[in-house]
């Protein structure tokens, strides 16, 4: 049992008395506004936070992520821990926290305000007790994993260091959630254009929003699979000027998902197949726009890695609940990375105003990060 080594013990022991401390973290970090492309400010914060506590090497890159390490022995594997600093709320959003009891109410605090505080402390009680590591521990607040941020910052971190990395351990959702399947996506926006007209003068001339109209029916009566998983939605559409006007210009936004990344190469032809033949048969012109790339991949469920969570979890008495997501994971599984999404509380109404969190398992939290980062150490280095 992990447990059973005194290190272990001491930083349990330490996470159990860091609940303060971390409600203040958790509190500062969201109180500072973190839209997607807007994360300079909180990066900043978790810069400073970084310096105090001691990592090697702290520095920001090109698209704003926020980059430490706790160096090992160089005998083990290295382990990168990220959390993405963005969040979905524009910068107006009022994003002071409020206390009540052991929860915190505020937008953002639960996605991923709790995840970059956890992983700060992490590397605090890391750094303070001088842990004997076999490999370095890299950790990354990293920039744009929300919408349409189409996980640059993670992006920009596993490329950089995708020849040193061994594990990667992303934090966001729910304690207990361990994520080792990657939902690839791919997003667009469909533009159709025509001449226009009147209703009543140039009425049977080509309508942008009737083409638009027509391909979205036929996207909708598309049979996917369940298994694995694929999925399409229209989730905006739009165009048209007045009542009597023949609409000349319609967009709709298109998001294509799948656990499949041939799935989802084989819908997307589908639609791009509905879309030219609409174009053809109605003589107006329809361009598509790549807005979001998000790839696939994932880890089988009995990875050294995914026993490694769920032993973490039975020491903590924590369940272990395993589902597919669209996380800062994508990225290293997309590259044959083994990595995991782990949750670091529980809580609710995440991307709503009304956001909430618990704050008393955020020391379990806590104490699950630093047993994974033992844990890792005694797992071999990835094969190259």
């Amino acid at each position: 049992m992990i447990l059973e080594h005194p290190t272990a013990c001491r930083l349990v022991a330490e996470a159990e008395m860091a609940l303060s401390d971390l409600v203040r973290e958790v509190i500062a970090v969201c109180e500072i506004p973190a839209p997607t492309f807007h994360e300079a400010e909180r990066a900043a914060y978790v810069e400073r936070r970084m310096q105090e506590i001691g990592l090697s090497e702290v520095r920001r890159d090109a698209v704003g992520n926020v980059i430490g390490r706790v160096r090992g022995k160089g005998t083990g594997p290295n382990l990168l821990i990220a959390a993405h600093l963005d969040t979905v709320f524009p910068p107006d959003t009022d994003v002071t926290v409020r206390p009540d009891g052991e929860i915190l109410r505020a937008p953002g605090v639960g996605d991923n305000s709790s995840g970059v505080a956890t992983m700060l402390h992490a590397a605090r009680l890391l750094v303070k007790h001088d842990v004997p590591l076999a490999g370095d521990v890299i950790f990354a607040a990293t920039c744009g994993e929300e919408g349409l941020g189409n996980l640059e910052g993670m992006r920009a971190v596993v490329e950089a260091l995708k020849e040193e990395i061994d594990y990667v351990i992303a934090l966001d959702g729910s304690l207990g959630g361990m994520v080792r399947e990657g939902v690839g996506s791919r997003r667009f926006r469909l533009v159709v254009t025509t001449s226009g007209g009147h209703s009543w003068g140039a009425f049977g001339a080509p309508s942008a929003i009737h083409s638009l109209g027509r391909i979205i029916a036929r996207i909708s009566e598309l049979r996917v699979p369940t298994n694995p998983k694929t999925t399409y939605n229209v989730g905006v559409i739009s165009g048209g000027t007045s009542i009597n006007t023949i609409a000349a210009r319609a967009e709709a936004l298109i998001d294509l998902r799948s656990l499949d990344r041939g799935e989802l190469a084989r819908l997307e032809e589908r639609v791009l197949r509905i879309v030219r033949a609409e174009e053809r048969e109605s003589g107006v012109r329809a361009e598509l726009e790549l807005l979001g790339d998000r790839p696939t991949g994932s880890i089988p469920d009995n990875h050294p890695l995914c026993s490694l969570v769920r032993r973490v979890h039975r020491e903590l008495g924590l369940q272990t609940r395993v589902y597919p997501s669209s996380t800062d994971g994508n990225v290293p599984l997309s590259m044959g990375i083994p990595a995991v999404t782990v949750g670091v509380t529980l809580g609710g109404n995440g991307h709503r105003l009304d956001e909430y969190i618990y704050t008393t398992p955020l020391t379990k939290g806590l104490a699950q990060v630093l047993l994974l980062v033992l844990g890792v150490q005694e797992l071999p280095p990835r094969a190259r």
